[in-house]
Protein backbone atom coordinates (compact mmCIF):
# COMPACT_ATOMS: atom_id res chain seq x y z
CA UNK A 1 0.00 0.00 0.00
CA UNK A 2 1.22 3.20 -1.30
CA UNK A 3 0.78 6.26 1.63
CA UNK A 4 1.38 9.71 -0.09
CA UNK A 5 1.53 12.93 1.76
CA UNK A 6 0.44 16.00 0.54
CA UNK A 7 -1.10 17.31 -2.41
CA UNK A 8 2.80 17.71 -3.74
CA UNK A 9 3.75 14.06 -3.97
CA UNK A 10 0.81 12.92 -6.12
CA UNK A 11 2.36 11.07 -9.13
CA UNK A 12 0.62 9.94 -12.64
CA UNK A 13 0.75 6.62 -11.15
CA UNK A 14 -1.59 7.84 -8.14
CA UNK A 15 -4.48 8.71 -10.57
CA UNK A 16 -7.57 7.15 -11.54
CA UNK A 17 -9.31 5.48 -8.68
CA UNK A 18 -12.13 4.92 -6.49
CA UNK A 19 -12.05 7.08 -3.24
CA UNK A 20 -13.87 7.79 0.03
CA UNK A 21 -13.13 10.39 2.26
CA UNK A 22 -13.34 11.03 6.10
CA UNK A 23 -11.61 10.62 9.76
CA UNK A 24 -12.07 6.68 9.50
CA UNK A 25 -10.81 7.43 13.41
CA UNK A 26 -10.46 3.31 14.61
CA UNK A 27 -11.50 1.94 11.50
CA UNK A 28 -13.96 0.16 13.11
CA UNK A 29 -17.04 -1.89 11.31
CA UNK A 30 -18.66 1.38 9.52
CA UNK A 31 -15.53 2.01 8.22
CA UNK A 32 -14.90 -1.34 6.74
CA UNK A 33 -18.47 -1.76 5.34
CA UNK A 34 -17.38 1.87 3.24
CA UNK A 35 -14.18 -0.02 2.45
CA UNK A 36 -15.98 -3.18 0.88
CA UNK A 37 -18.48 -0.73 -0.95
CA UNK A 38 -15.64 0.55 -2.25
CA UNK A 39 -13.56 -2.16 -3.21
CA UNK A 40 -16.57 -3.38 -5.24
CA UNK A 41 -16.30 -0.40 -7.58
CA UNK A 42 -12.10 -0.37 -7.56
CA UNK A 43 -12.69 -4.29 -8.68
CA UNK A 44 -15.10 -3.37 -11.72
CA UNK A 45 -13.41 -0.42 -12.98
CA UNK A 46 -10.16 -2.31 -12.29
CA UNK A 47 -8.27 1.30 -10.15
CA UNK A 48 -6.53 1.64 -7.27
CA UNK A 49 -8.57 2.08 -3.71
CA UNK A 50 -7.52 5.47 -2.49
CA UNK A 51 -8.61 6.91 1.58
CA UNK A 52 -8.19 10.26 1.68
CA UNK A 53 -7.75 11.41 5.45
CA UNK A 54 -6.45 14.65 7.13
CA UNK A 55 -3.64 15.74 9.84
CA UNK A 56 -4.61 16.22 12.05
CA UNK A 57 -8.42 15.64 11.82
CA UNK A 58 -10.09 18.94 11.13
CA UNK A 59 -12.16 18.43 14.48
CA UNK A 60 -8.48 19.00 16.01
CA UNK A 61 -7.61 21.74 14.19
CA UNK A 62 -10.49 23.70 15.18
CA UNK A 63 -11.38 22.53 18.60
CA UNK A 64 -7.83 21.67 20.12
CA UNK A 65 -8.30 20.39 23.52
CA UNK A 66 -11.95 20.09 23.08
CA UNK A 67 -11.74 17.16 20.03
CA UNK A 68 -12.59 14.10 21.16
CA UNK A 69 -10.26 11.66 21.40
CA UNK A 70 -8.45 9.57 18.88
CA UNK A 71 -9.28 6.01 18.97
CA UNK A 72 -5.94 5.33 16.29
CA UNK A 73 -3.01 7.10 16.09
CA UNK A 74 -2.19 7.79 11.85
CA UNK A 75 0.44 4.49 12.15
CA UNK A 76 -2.36 2.49 13.62
CA UNK A 77 -5.03 4.06 11.10
CA UNK A 78 -2.70 3.47 7.71
CA UNK A 79 -1.81 -0.37 9.37
CA UNK A 80 -5.56 -1.61 9.36
CA UNK A 81 -6.55 0.53 6.34
CA UNK A 82 -3.97 -1.65 4.78
CA UNK A 83 -5.47 -5.06 6.23
CA UNK A 84 -8.78 -3.91 4.71
CA UNK A 85 -7.74 -3.33 1.42
CA UNK A 86 -6.54 0.11 0.65
CA UNK A 87 -4.48 0.26 -2.45
CA UNK A 88 -3.26 4.14 -1.36
CA UNK A 89 -4.02 6.95 1.55
CA UNK A 90 -3.54 10.29 0.67
CA UNK A 91 -2.59 12.02 4.02
CA UNK A 92 -3.58 15.68 3.68
CA UNK A 93 -2.33 18.77 6.05
CA UNK A 94 -5.44 20.01 7.53
CA UNK A 95 -4.10 23.99 7.78
CA UNK A 96 -5.20 27.01 6.44
CA UNK A 97 -4.44 26.75 3.10
CA UNK A 98 -7.16 23.56 2.64
CA UNK A 99 -9.50 24.94 4.85
CA UNK A 100 -9.63 28.20 2.64
CA UNK A 101 -10.46 25.94 -0.33
CA UNK A 102 -13.84 26.70 -1.85
CA UNK A 103 -15.74 23.34 -2.46
CA UNK A 104 -15.05 23.85 -5.96
CA UNK A 105 -11.74 24.48 -5.32
CA UNK A 106 -10.85 21.46 -3.23
CA UNK A 107 -13.00 19.59 -5.90
CA UNK A 108 -10.59 20.77 -8.79
CA UNK A 109 -7.51 20.00 -6.88
CA UNK A 110 -7.88 17.02 -4.86
CA UNK A 111 -10.34 15.05 -6.62
CA UNK A 112 -9.79 16.26 -10.37
CA UNK A 113 -6.46 17.27 -10.78
CA UNK A 114 -4.37 15.59 -7.98
CA UNK A 115 -6.68 11.72 -7.89
CA UNK A 116 -8.19 11.85 -10.95
CA UNK A 117 -11.22 9.93 -9.30
CA UNK A 118 -13.71 7.62 -11.09
CA UNK A 119 -15.74 6.80 -8.60
CA UNK A 120 -16.32 8.71 -5.14
CA UNK A 121 -18.06 7.25 -2.45
CA UNK A 122 -19.12 9.22 0.61
CA UNK A 123 -22.30 10.04 3.36
CA UNK A 124 -25.13 11.80 1.77
CA UNK A 125 -24.23 14.63 4.98
CA UNK A 126 -20.76 14.57 4.34
CA UNK A 127 -19.73 18.86 4.08
CA UNK A 128 -16.18 20.47 3.06
CA UNK A 129 -14.77 23.19 1.26
CA UNK A 130 -14.74 26.40 2.99
CA UNK A 131 -17.37 26.97 5.80
CA UNK A 132 -18.17 23.63 4.91
CA UNK A 133 -20.64 24.57 2.12
CA UNK A 134 -19.34 22.14 -0.15
CA UNK A 135 -22.14 18.93 -0.14
CA UNK A 136 -23.34 15.76 -1.81
CA UNK A 137 -24.96 17.59 -4.14
CA UNK A 138 -22.22 19.40 -4.90
CA UNK A 139 -20.36 16.67 -6.12
CA UNK A 140 -23.33 14.95 -7.71
CA UNK A 141 -23.36 18.06 -10.00
CA UNK A 142 -19.62 17.98 -10.65
CA UNK A 143 -19.40 14.58 -11.32
CA UNK A 144 -21.87 14.90 -14.15
CA UNK A 145 -19.83 17.76 -15.13
CA UNK A 146 -16.43 16.13 -15.47
CA UNK A 147 -17.21 12.56 -15.81
CA UNK A 148 -17.29 10.76 -12.44
CA UNK A 149 -19.66 9.23 -10.27
CA UNK A 150 -20.64 10.06 -6.19
CA UNK A 151 -22.01 7.69 -4.35
CA UNK A 152 -23.68 7.79 -0.83
CA UNK A 153 -22.32 5.76 2.35
CA UNK A 154 -24.63 2.37 3.59
CA UNK A 155 -25.22 2.34 7.16
CA UNK A 156 -23.77 -0.31 9.27
CA UNK A 157 -25.72 -1.16 12.17
CA UNK A 158 -25.18 -3.16 15.18
CA UNK A 159 -28.16 -3.61 17.30
CA UNK A 160 -30.00 -1.48 15.69
CA UNK A 161 -27.73 1.49 16.02
CA UNK A 162 -25.53 2.87 13.31
CA UNK A 163 -21.56 2.47 14.00
CA UNK A 164 -19.75 5.36 14.88
CA UNK A 165 -16.68 6.80 16.79
CA UNK A 166 -18.67 8.42 19.04
CA UNK A 167 -19.86 5.20 19.99
CA UNK A 168 -17.32 3.56 20.32
CA UNK A 169 -15.21 6.13 22.63
CA UNK A 170 -18.48 5.89 24.94
CA UNK A 171 -18.31 2.25 25.36
CA UNK A 172 -14.33 2.16 26.18
CA UNK A 173 -14.91 5.14 28.68
CA UNK A 174 -17.32 3.26 30.81
CA UNK A 175 -14.95 -0.13 30.48
CA UNK A 176 -17.17 -2.26 28.25
CA UNK A 177 -14.57 -3.05 26.29
CA UNK A 178 -16.73 -6.96 24.66
CA UNK A 179 -19.12 -4.69 23.08
CA UNK A 180 -16.37 -2.07 21.85
CA UNK A 181 -15.07 -4.85 20.15
CA UNK A 182 -18.05 -6.19 18.47
CA UNK A 183 -18.58 -2.19 16.81
CA UNK A 184 -14.96 -2.37 16.10
CA UNK A 185 -14.21 -5.74 14.38
CA UNK A 186 -11.18 -6.71 17.02
CA UNK A 187 -10.33 -5.84 20.61
CA UNK A 188 -9.18 -2.18 21.27
CA UNK A 189 -5.54 -1.60 21.58
CA UNK A 190 -2.34 0.63 21.96
CA UNK A 191 0.81 -0.03 20.71
CA UNK A 192 3.84 1.74 21.02
CA UNK A 193 8.01 1.29 21.90
CA UNK A 194 8.94 0.33 24.87
CA UNK A 195 11.12 3.42 26.01
CA UNK A 196 13.48 4.32 29.39
CA UNK A 197 11.70 6.24 32.26
CA UNK A 198 11.84 7.04 36.17
CA UNK A 199 12.19 3.32 36.31
CA UNK A 200 10.20 3.70 40.13
CA UNK A 201 8.04 0.43 39.67
CA UNK A 202 11.68 -1.39 39.90
CA UNK A 203 11.42 0.38 44.09
CA UNK A 204 8.02 -1.75 44.56
CA UNK A 205 8.83 -4.81 42.89
CA UNK A 206 6.31 -3.88 39.75
CA UNK A 207 8.55 -2.88 37.33
CA UNK A 208 6.72 -1.86 34.00
CA UNK A 209 7.31 -0.95 30.33
CA UNK A 210 6.47 2.52 29.65
CA UNK A 211 5.21 3.64 26.00
CA UNK A 212 4.53 7.10 25.15
CA UNK A 213 1.05 8.10 23.94
CA UNK A 214 0.43 11.11 21.58
CA UNK A 215 -0.07 14.20 23.67
CA UNK A 216 -3.79 14.41 22.66
CA UNK A 217 -6.66 13.45 24.69
CA UNK A 218 -6.93 9.76 25.41
CA UNK A 219 -10.02 7.47 24.59
CA UNK A 220 -8.78 5.65 27.58
CA UNK A 221 -7.60 6.85 31.48
CA UNK A 222 -7.15 4.77 34.25
CA UNK A 223 -6.10 1.17 35.51
CA UNK A 224 -6.92 -1.86 33.60
CA UNK A 225 -6.29 -5.50 33.87
CA UNK A 226 -4.46 -5.84 30.24
CA UNK A 227 -2.90 -8.53 28.18
CA UNK A 228 0.51 -7.06 25.95
CA UNK A 229 1.56 -8.61 22.86
CA UNK A 230 5.20 -9.08 21.64
CA UNK A 231 6.30 -8.57 18.16
CA UNK A 232 7.00 -12.34 18.37
CA UNK A 233 2.83 -12.57 19.34
CA UNK A 234 3.70 -13.88 22.47
CA UNK A 235 1.00 -12.90 25.16
CA UNK A 236 1.46 -11.59 28.76
CA UNK A 237 -1.40 -10.97 31.13
CA UNK A 238 -0.69 -7.40 33.07
CA UNK A 239 -1.76 -4.20 34.80
CA UNK A 240 -1.81 -0.84 32.89
CA UNK A 241 -1.86 2.35 34.15
CA UNK A 242 -3.24 4.84 31.01
CA UNK A 243 -2.45 8.45 32.17
CA UNK A 244 -0.27 11.66 33.49
CA UNK A 245 1.27 9.97 36.93
CA UNK A 246 -0.33 12.57 39.38
CA UNK A 247 1.43 10.88 42.49
CA UNK A 248 5.18 11.23 41.18
CA UNK A 249 5.03 14.72 40.17
CA UNK A 250 2.99 14.12 36.55
CA UNK A 251 3.46 14.78 33.05
CA UNK A 252 2.40 17.07 30.36
CA UNK A 253 2.38 13.78 27.92
CA UNK A 254 0.22 10.58 28.76
CA UNK A 255 2.50 7.35 29.05
CA UNK A 256 0.97 3.84 29.14
CA UNK A 257 3.21 1.26 32.05
CA UNK A 258 2.42 -1.95 31.74
CA UNK A 259 3.64 -4.20 34.45
CA UNK A 260 3.41 -7.96 32.85
CA UNK A 261 3.10 -10.76 35.63
CA UNK A 262 6.02 -12.93 36.35
CA UNK A 263 7.91 -11.67 33.27
CA UNK A 264 11.69 -11.13 33.66
CA UNK A 265 13.32 -9.61 30.45
CA UNK A 266 14.21 -6.53 28.44
CA UNK A 267 11.75 -5.05 26.81
CA UNK A 268 13.51 -1.42 25.70
CA UNK A 269 13.24 -0.40 21.82
CA UNK A 270 10.59 -3.27 21.67
CA UNK A 271 7.57 -2.53 20.16
CA UNK A 272 4.64 -3.83 22.45
CA UNK A 273 0.30 -4.23 21.90
CA UNK A 274 -1.64 -3.79 25.00
CA UNK A 275 -5.11 -4.52 24.54
CA UNK A 276 -7.28 -3.15 28.13
CA UNK A 277 -9.70 -6.17 29.26
CA UNK A 278 -11.64 -4.57 31.98
CA UNK A 279 -11.03 -1.67 33.94
CA UNK A 280 -10.08 -1.60 38.03
CA UNK A 281 -10.73 2.41 38.42
CA UNK A 282 -9.66 6.01 37.71
CA UNK A 283 -5.92 7.44 37.62
CA UNK A 284 -5.75 9.05 41.39
CA UNK A 285 -3.29 11.42 42.80
CA UNK A 286 -2.40 9.30 46.26
CA UNK A 287 -1.20 11.43 49.35
CA UNK A 288 2.09 9.53 49.28
CA UNK A 289 4.13 7.26 47.52
CA UNK A 290 3.57 4.56 50.19
CA UNK A 291 -0.73 4.71 49.64
CA UNK A 292 0.08 4.58 45.64
CA UNK A 293 2.27 1.55 46.32
CA UNK A 294 -0.62 -0.04 48.57
CA UNK A 295 -3.00 0.56 45.97
CA UNK A 296 -0.73 -1.12 43.28
CA UNK A 297 -0.58 -4.24 45.55
CA UNK A 298 -4.31 -4.27 45.15
CA UNK A 299 -4.73 -3.73 41.56
CA UNK A 300 -2.31 -6.64 40.35
CA UNK A 301 -4.04 -8.44 42.98
CA UNK A 302 -7.68 -7.22 41.10
CA UNK A 303 -6.05 -7.95 38.01
CA UNK A 304 -4.16 -11.68 38.81
CA UNK A 305 -8.07 -12.90 39.67
CA UNK A 306 -9.83 -11.58 36.84
CA UNK A 307 -7.27 -12.71 34.34
CA UNK A 308 -6.24 -16.18 35.86
CA UNK A 309 -8.94 -18.42 34.32
CA UNK A 310 -8.23 -16.87 30.96
CA UNK A 311 -6.87 -18.55 27.99
CA UNK A 312 -4.69 -15.58 26.41
CA UNK A 313 -2.39 -17.32 23.49
CA UNK A 314 -2.54 -15.83 20.47
CA UNK A 315 -5.24 -17.63 18.80
CA UNK A 316 -7.59 -17.57 21.59
CA UNK A 317 -10.17 -15.46 22.28
CA UNK A 318 -9.25 -12.25 24.92
CA UNK A 319 -11.36 -11.80 28.53
CA UNK A 320 -13.23 -8.72 27.48
CA UNK A 321 -15.10 -7.32 30.36
CA UNK A 322 -18.73 -5.78 29.45
CA UNK A 323 -18.24 -2.97 32.91
CA UNK A 324 -15.54 -1.83 35.03
CA UNK A 325 -14.77 -4.17 37.59
CA UNK A 326 -15.23 -2.23 40.32
CA UNK A 327 -14.09 1.35 42.09
CA UNK A 328 -11.59 0.44 44.13
CA UNK A 329 -9.59 3.77 44.98
CA UNK A 330 -11.92 6.27 46.48
CA UNK A 331 -11.66 9.81 45.13
CA UNK A 332 -11.49 8.37 41.84
CA UNK A 333 -11.37 10.67 38.81
CA UNK A 334 -12.99 8.03 36.34
CA UNK A 335 -16.36 9.25 36.42
CA UNK A 336 -15.85 12.84 35.31
CA UNK A 337 -13.97 10.84 32.72
CA UNK A 338 -16.70 9.06 31.85
CA UNK A 339 -19.11 11.77 31.35
CA UNK A 340 -16.79 14.04 29.47
CA UNK A 341 -16.29 10.70 27.25
CA UNK A 342 -19.59 10.11 26.63
CA UNK A 343 -20.83 13.55 25.77
CA UNK A 344 -18.53 14.15 23.25
CA UNK A 345 -20.70 15.01 19.99
CA UNK A 346 -20.36 12.69 16.99
CA UNK A 347 -17.25 13.11 14.54
CA UNK A 348 -17.38 15.78 11.68
CA UNK A 349 -17.18 13.57 8.65
CA UNK A 350 -16.78 10.34 11.12
CA UNK A 351 -16.87 8.08 7.91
Amino acid sequence: MRVIRGLHNLQTSHRGCVATIGNFDGVHRGHQAILQQCREHATRLQVPLTVVVFEPQPREFFAGEQAPPRLTRLREKVSLLRRHGVDQVLCLPFNEALRSLTGREFIGQVLLDGLGIRHLVVGDDFRFGCDRRGDFALLQSAGRERGFSVEHTRSFNVDDERVSSTRVRTLLASGNFSAAARLLGRPYSLDGRVVRDQQLGRTIGAPTANLPLLPRPLALRGVFAVVAERDNGVRYPGVANVGFRPTVGGTTRPTLEVHLFDFNGDLYGQRMTVYSCARLRGEVKFDDFAALKAQIARDQTCARRYLSDAAIDHNDALPLASAPLGREAAGSDSSSFDSFSAGSAADANDG
